[in-house]
């Protein structure tokens, strides 16, 4: 359990300082910065390569979370979170409090309620939401396990968490979802 909560506490540092994670999740391993510092968002456009006007998703702990970074609360949607196990991220309109360069142009933002143990613990300790973004150059493949990130993410991140590396099974990731001015569902990504 000592590397669980030494991971824990190097990644709460790192994210306080405006440093780049690389850690597991409920889907694929991801890189992760503090949701609310736009510098620290920007390093993660800047190591992905990736433009910085495609969206990235947040992890937040507990659905009750969501209205302190969403001003436009859909009822449906909570009733669609409670029904789904798959990890699924929702997109919501309105995004607040927020790094503004994590916010899509239209003002949403996609956001995930994770059931990860470690992402969870994460969260709680560090009191803020966290960037998930799969951990590729942009353009290349999502890796599915720890074994197929690339160095130059590994070597672009201030920690690298030690918890679930040697799992070798292959994760999928989330399904993304919305809904439209009508109230009905749009599935993005099943």
């Amino acid at each position: 359990m000592f590397v669980y909560e030494e991971d824990i506490q190097v990644c709460l540092s790192s994210l306080q300082n405006g440093g780049l994670i690389l850690y597991p999740t409920d889907t694929v391993w991801g890189i992760g910065c503090d949701a609310t510092n736009e510098e620290a968002v920007a390093k993660i456009f800047d190591l992905k390569k990736r433009v910085d006007t495609k969206a990235m998703i947040v992890l937040l702990g507990e659905e009750a979370q969501i209205s302190q970074y969403v001003a436009d609360n859909n009822v449906q949607v909570f009733d669609y979170i409670k029904g789904i196990h798959k990890p699924t991220t929702v997109i919501y309109q309105k995004a607040m409090n927020l790094a503004t360069n994590l916010v899509a142009e239209d003002g949403s933002v996609a956001i995930r309620i994770t059931k990860d143990a470690f992402c969870k613990d994460l969260l709680k300790a560090f009191g803020k939401p966290i960037v998930s973004t799969s951990a590729n150059i942009s353009g290349y493949p999502t890796p599915l396990c720890f074994a197929d990130i690339s160095l130059d993410i590994k070597d672009g991140v201030q920690y690298v968490v030690k918890h679930r590396q040697e799992e070798t099974n292959l994760q999928m990731p989330s399904s993304i979802v919305k809904w439209d001015e009508d109230g009905n569902l749009i599935i993005i990504r099943p």
